[in-house]
């Protein structure tokens, strides 16, 4: 039996959106793969957070899960299903149509026209007839739009593509591409598969990031610089999706100043190599714990600053 979501965040049922956003974040810094290197079960209570998160987060999935449980994926097929066992057992109780005695009627008085009725059919004729009597015929059902299953991912498998095995209600299990950009609430269509007209959907939803934030094509993320250097300059390292890229910080640079990282971002959709940019903003980082002679030595620099100034 699969973990009860609420309890994978620690949270109540009845949590508001942002106890849940809180408990989100906190468990997932804490079992994040990069701060659990080579952890195996980090990495497995990293998964189960992002799946918890991305049903609970969403209003409409959370509400699925909070009547079905586990079936909440399913939540659509049941409640169709249901409807139409209560049409079913409806018409068990009514004919498809009222039945009239067509002989009983005057034309004259009915206001139905038999003229031009030469050598048509005696099907076409009670059409007409029961047609003109206000006869009540069963709904046809309509096509039955193609099934859609939710799938979740991450920010990587966002940028790089991922592939996904589907159950589909014959049995077949179905190994599914996801292309590079897509974003949440994007629908992948898939040609093939378990719906009557013989496609589906996929319904994408990317689980967020501890360290980066998406905006369309763009990342954004801190990076952290030491007082000193951002007053002296200095190289830093910038992680990213794929790797890490060296960033000049020049001598001066202010806290919450911005670069931007050309190409380091998202793909767009069906455009892999059309990619955004990473805006790495610069958190600065006070020193602690200061040595007596390093104390002297930023008092000296106060009092050399105050001169200036005057």
């Amino acid at each position: 039996m699969a973990a009860n979501y609420y309890d994978v965040l620690g949270v109540a049922r009845g949590a508001s959106d942002k106890e849940i956003r809180q408990a989100y974040r906190k468990l997932a810094r804490q079992y994040h793969p990069d701060v659990n290197p080579g952890d195996s079960g980090a990495e497995e209570k990293f998964k189960q957070i992002n799946e918890a998160h991305g049903v609970l987060s969403d209003a409409d999935k959370r509400s699925k899960y909070d009547k079905y449980g586990d079936r909440w994926m399913h939540a659509d097929r049941i409640e169709e299903a249901e409807a139409q066992a209560q049409t079913q057992a409806r018409n068990r109780g009514r004919s498809s149509y009222q039945f009239y005695n067509v002989g009983d009627f005057d034309p004259n008085t009915v206001g139905f026209d038999l003229g031009g009725m030469a050598g048509v059919g005696a099907d076409d004729i009670f059409d007409r007839l029961f047609n003109n009597l206000g006869s009540e015929r069963t709904a046809r059902p309509g096509p039955r739009a193609p099934a859609e299953y939710p799938v979740e991912i991450t920010l990587a498998e966002a940028a790089e593509g991922a592939t996904r095995v589907i159950d589909l209600p014959d049995g077949r299990r179905l190994e599914v591409k996801i292309p590079p950009g897509v974003d949440n609430g994007s629908r992948v269509h898939i040609p093939a598969g378990g719906g009557r007209d013989g496609d589906f959907y996929l319904a994408v939803t990317v689980m967020p990031h501890p360290r980066f934030e998406r905006k369309g094509k763009d990342l954004y993320s801190e990076v952290e610089i030491n007082l000193e250097d951002l007053a002296l300059g200095t190289e830093a390292t910038v992680p990213t999706l794929s790797g890490r890229v060296a960033l000049t910080i020049p001598p001066g640079t202010q806290n919450g100043q911005r670069f931007r990282l050309t190409g380091q971002g998202m793909p767009e959709l069906n455009q892999p190599n059309a990619r955004g940019s990473l805006f790495a903003t610069v958190k600065a980082t006070l020193p602690t714990n200061l040595t007596p002679e390093e104390t002297e030595l930023f008092r000296k620099l106060k009092e050399l600053r105050s001169n200036r100034r005057k």
